[in-house]
């Protein structure tokens, strides 16, 4: 049982129109086979919801007919849904870029031997979650002996070549460890290289740094230690406007396991559908030839945690 979350209107965010669509991030499933205290998505083993071969004839089918560019694709563990690869494979046959956000111990699970080899044969970029580069706190975060699990991960997609061939880009996603900002991510990433590199002769790309969102199973463990409120005010009172040019959610759009359509993922946790006229709940079929630029964007406060210090979003850090 999780706390009840607080509606999340007290301080007011700016209002923030969409610009041209470029990128579709999809969440195919909320089953997983970790249960992370950050998860934003409250995922894991118990979790049911997976999109259908339908659904993602949908998406596929949006995707040929718009300007889309990239391709993400999300979960709980995204590799985990029966059709994942068949989605893959489809996105990449219409010159589509295509992302996997990748927990790296999905690599050792049974059933997944060759899907670093897939990825890499699709020249998939990998976004893979490390919160730490220390074993403490990875295992603290994410359970005991998922640091093992994914140094082993990151190993084998090096050997194939992520990280230094050109066309097979691996990045790192850190968390904080609770209710703070990010660290610099820059400065971060430096340590990452160097400590990864020294003990087990790991490279990737860049590093990116997201701030831990309030909502689903953070937001509830928040509450449970009477840190919800506080939080909210570190995220308000750390707003910077001038991240709100950069925000994800003014070029993406997000679709969850049954193809119905939020300005982010985190609308999608909290229900919080895309504005549109004449659709109470939109689904991706309803989008077909709209264009989405000037449409007012769902806000509530949690979007703070997006445009707070550095900011935050999919793609890391906002500013320097």
């Amino acid at each position: 049982m999780h706390a009840t979350l607080p509606l999340m209107r007290h301080f007011g965010f700016p209002a923030i129109q969409r610009r041209r669509l470029e990128t579709l991030q999809v969440n195919v499933g909320y089953r997983c086979n970790q249960t992370c205290v950050h998860c934003h998505v409250n995922a894991g083993p118990q979790r049911t919801e997976e999109m259908s071969r339908e659904t993602l004839a949908d998406v596929v089918a949006f995707i040929g007919m718009s300007s889309i560019r990239i391709l993400d694709i999300t979960g709980g563990a995204p590799e985990l849904n029966a059709h994942f690869r068949e989605l893959v494979v489809r996105a990449r046959e219409l010159g589509v870029h295509v992302i996997d956000r990748c927990n790296l111990t999905i690599l050792e699970e049974p059933g997944q031997a060759d899907l670093a080899e897939f990825l890499a044969s699709r020249q998939v970029e990998v976004i893979a979650s490390l919160p730490c580069y220390t074993e403490e706190l990875v295992d603290r975060q994410r359970g005991k002996g998922v640091y093992d699990k994914s140094i082993s991960a990151l190993k084998r997609l090096n050997a194939l070549g992520y990280g230094t061939d050109d066309q097979l880009i691996l990045n790192l996603v850190y968390n904080p460890q609770g209710p703070t900002l990010p660290p610099a991510q820059d400065k971060l990433e430096l340590d990452y290289k160097r400590v990864l590199g020294e003990r087990f002769g790991i490279v990737f790309n860049r590093l990116y740094t997201l701030a831990n969102m309030p909502i689903q199973r953070f937001g509830s463990t928040l509450i449970s230690k009477g840190q919800f409120n506080e939080y909210m005010a570190l995220l308000h009172r750390s707003h910077r406007a001038d991240n709100l040019e950069g925000v994800m959610c003014r070029t993406l759009l997000s679709v969850d396991w049954q193809g119905y359509v939020y300005d982010c993922d985190f609308n999608q946790m909290l229900g919080l559908p895309l504005r549109l006229e004449g659709r109470r709940r939109p689904h991706l079929s309803d989008l077909i030839g709209r264009d989405l630029a000037g449409n007012p964007i769902a806000v509530r406060d949690h979007c703070y945690g997006c445009t707070a210090g550095q900011g935050s979003s999919c793609g890391g850090a906002l500013a320097a």
